[in-house]
């Protein structure tokens, strides 16, 4: 076994950290109180060449391997949350189906453009009713000349309003449930495609948030992504897949951040005549979350290498997003009780890294439906 990373992707952690460092950090209260979208943010990441990480040079990308990618994800979350959650959805989410599955001309027309910070993707999963529940998508996609004609509402789609193309899951028929699940590129100017409501979020601030709506939004048969109608819940795996292992790395990124914090307060602040990081339940706080940071942590880089191996790691890659979100809120608990009262106080940090620890609960799955997912899995396995 080799625990090591390679030395190209120690220089990439430290490049990736050092970009955090001088661009982010500084503005994440300013970004955090503003809760908008950083345009000028956005377009530096772009020149870095970040928003292509995962894609072709061809298309201006930099075609990095999962791990790889895994640190880049790890890396941004230490800056700010709802900015990293856009990056993300550009890089994977937004992209991914296009970049796999798009004509020539469409990589051309949109992903081109998407990696270089000029276009801006996201992927359109949720409804009110079917959130983790795919197989009770509403949204149809009905052949109507030489296409298919979409009809539906999406919620909770990361940079819905501000998006200039999206990767839209809707069912080619109602009644074979999942089964009849596709994937279609619909872009910005489309008729009948518009944007709802705008969600304002407890956290994850920074990122845009929304409901958007199509209404007999016609598109070219190319523009569905997959290897014809159904095929959509086949392929949603390998994204899942990456995207709950992004997660659980996010999830370890800002827990960290949250006890790290935590540490130099204890180390300043004095009661009864000593500072608090000398009494030893303080100190077991930090010995606690030490322990299972790690695990979580290993645990997502183990899962990232399945994934990278093409290792059948759906039950991993739930497990580490499971396990390392929620040791990511007992973390930030634990930092708010270090903190005490002054962890309620908007002028230091904790409180925003309690905020945004708990928009990493939903994403790629809630923990209930997780749960009761891998818990089918042990007993099948078992038996």
């Amino acid at each position: 076994m080799d625990f090591k990373f390679t030395e190209e992707q120690d220089f990439f952690r430290a490049a990736v950290r050092d970009a955090v460092d001088r661009l982010i950090r500084p503005r994440v209260q300013e970004i955090d109180e503003a809760d908008d979208f950083p345009m000028d943010l956005w377009k530096q990441f772009a020149e870095l060449g970040y928003l292509g990480l995962r894609h072709p040079e061809k298309y201006g990308g930099l075609d990095v391997d999962v791990m790889t990618a895994m640190i880049f994800y790890e890396e941004l979350a230490r800056g700010s949350c709802g900015f990293a959650m856009t990056v993300t959805m550009q890089i994977l989410m937004g992209t991914y189906f296009i970049a796999r599955f798009g004509s020539e001309e469409i990589k051309q027309r949109v992903l081109a453009p998407a990696v270089k910070g000029e276009k801006i993707g996201t992927i359109c999963f949720t409804e009110d009713q079917s959130g983790s529940d795919l197989s009770g998508t509403r949204t149809t996609a009905v052949k109507k000349d030489g296409g298919w004609v979409i009809n539906g509402r999406k919620n909770w789609i990361t940079s819905g309003p501000i998006c200039d193309f999206c990767t839209v899951l809707a069912t080619t028929d109602p009644a074979k449930g999942a089964e009849a699940l596709s994937f279609f590129l619909v872009e910005k100017g489309a008729e009948g495609f518009s944007t709802g409501q705008k969600i304002d979020k407890l956290g994850s601030h920074g990122s845009v948030t929304g409901e958007l709506i199509f209404d007999n939004v016609w598109v070219p048969r190319e523009n569905l992504l997959g290897e014809g109608p159904g095929s959509g819940i086949k392929y949603s795996t390998d994204i899942l897949n990456e995207v709950r292992v992004m997660t659980a790395l996010n999830a370890c990124a800002i827990a960290d951040e949250a006890m790290s914090d935590a540490r130099k307060y204890a180390l300043e602040r004095v009661a009864f005549g000593k500072p608090i990081g000398k009494y030893q339940l303080i100190r077991a706080k930090f010995a606690n979350h030490w322990a299972w940071y790690e695990a979580a942590r290993l645990f997502a880089y183990k899962a990232a290498w399945m994934i990278q191996e093409g290792m059948d790691c759906r039950d991993e890659c739930m497990l580490a997003k499971m396990f390392a979100t929620e040791m990511c809120m007992s973390a930030v608990d634990e930092a708010s009780r270090i903190y005490g009262g002054n962890s309620f106080a908007m002028e230091y940090p904790q409180q925003r890294f309690f905020r945004d620890a708990r928009f990493l609960l939903f994403g790629g799955g809630c923990h209930e439906v997780l749960r009761n997912a891998l818990g089918a899995s042990y007993i099948r396995k078992g038996g």
